[in-house]
């Protein structure tokens, strides 16, 4: 009676969530972060539940067999779920029809060849399974494309090996005992199934707050980037740089500020599009030749900043010139237009800077630096006074 009660409880617990999860989904724009994925899973598992209730006691019928095809189904929808909330497209419709379909087939099978023990220890040995292939995928979520979210997709793998222990257990009472192993009274099913019950109360908020996590995430991301290059604002840029200098192995940062010379006669001559799609190609080409961990961003217009790490004054003159050469080197296909367009760019060089406070500072010794590589002729880098001397295209003079 006891493990009866907990089931109704977990059937109403499931489809409760799985209403929760289907009315975010229609708030979300794009795929939903899989929420609409989840929704379904919650309301197939619910609806097996309800069939096992239903159908009474174990034995071959139409709702046992649903119930089962229903039950196996369900992870592969919930993974469908997880992989669209990490931002990974992945089909669901033909892939859940073959394994509802060939998983029927199998249960019609095992009975017949093997009894009816055979079509439940059969769903107990292949939820097994597949909850050990969702943990197994869950830990290589944690080395990837959910490093952010480590703690979580901890608890996640490792409240789902529990499910998968538990079904392990089932199926060895099942090939030991038979069909009595599946009497509800049994302490083992009531255990199963509290279980089952606190997972559907913990897993559901917990993957609330996830949706809520990724939703700040793009917020911030998005606070902290320029819409149409996706580099780095000068907010995103700031927070960089002091996550650098709280390291106490930080060391000391130098600024290449960047102008692309004569954008005005780009957008005059072929039009803001043109000069927009100049700025996302350079963009790209600076994020290529950037060493790893160094910051770039467009503070506005057609300026752009790069800030690098623990650079000598040679490793510095190094970066500055690959980065004026890569851009030189860029042809922008222009929509309409017989020939690419080629660009070049003036660097100013600033003095090295310690902690965050010394941006402004470099900022404008940058800036004076470029002011005199425009004058000088464009297509340079100019070192900021004290630090060196200008240096024509190809050559370079560090101090």
């Amino acid at each position: 009676m006891t493990a009866t009660v907990i089931v109704g409880m977990l059937c109403v617990h499931l489809l409760c969530f799985g209403a929760m999860f289907w009315l975010i989904s229609r708030r979300l724009q794009g795929d939903g972060l899989g929420m609409d994925m989840f929704a379904l899973g919650n309301a197939m598992l619910g609806l097996a539940y309800v069939l096992q209730l239903l159908g009474g006691a174990p034995g071959w019928s139409a709702q046992s067999v649903l119930n089962h095809t229903l039950t196996l189904c369900t992870p592969l929808v919930y993974a469908v779920g997880g992989l669209r909330f990490f931002g990974r497209p992945a089909p669901l419709l033909r892939p859940l029809l073959t394994l509802a379909l060939v998983y029927t087939a199998a249960q019609g099978l095992a009975h017949w060849l093997l009894g009816p023990v055979a079509r439940y220890a059969m769903l107990a040995l292949g939820m097994a399974l597949m909850f050990a292939a969702m943990v197994w995928a869950l830990v290589r979520v944690m080395r990837g494309v959910g490093r952010d979210l480590r703690v979580e997709m901890a608890l996640f793998a490792l409240l789902i090996a529990g499910l998968g222990v538990l079904n392990a257990i089932k199926f060895v009472r099942l090939l030991q005992d038979g069909l009595p192993a599946l009497d509800m009274t049994l302490r083992f099913q009531s255990v199963f199934y509290i279980y089952m019950s606190f997972l559907a109360t913990v897993l559901a908020p917990a993957m609330i707050w996830l949706v809520l996590r990724r939703l700040t995430d793009a917020l911030r991301a998005a606070a902290e980037h320029d819409p149409l290059t996706q580099l780095l604002n000068r907010r995103g840029l700031l927070a960089g740089l002091e996550a650098h200098f709280r390291s106490r192995s930080a060391g000391p940062a130098r600024l290449l500020l960047l102008d692309i010379d004569h954008f005005k006669r780009i957008n005059d001559g072929h039009g803001h599009k043109a000069g927009d799609l100049v700025l996302q190609r350079a963009a790209e080409a600076l994020r290529l030749a950037l060493r790893r961990g160094d910051l770039c961003s467009r503070t506005g217009g057609e300026e752009f900043v790069v800030v690098c790490f623990d650079a000598s004054d040679e490793g510095a003159a190094l970066l500055a010139e690959r980065l004026r050469a890569v851009i030189e080197r860029h042809q922008v296909e222009l929509p309409g237009a017989k020939t690419a367009l080629r660009c070049t760019v003036t660097i100013g060089v600033s003095q090295p800077f310690h902690d965050a406070g010394g941006f402004d500072p470099a900022m404008q010794e940058a800036d004076a630096a470029l002011y005199r590589g425009k004058a000088a002729g464009r297509n340079r880098i100019e070192w900021s006074l004290g630090r060196g001397g200008a240096t024509e295209a190809g050559t370079l003079q560090p101090a």
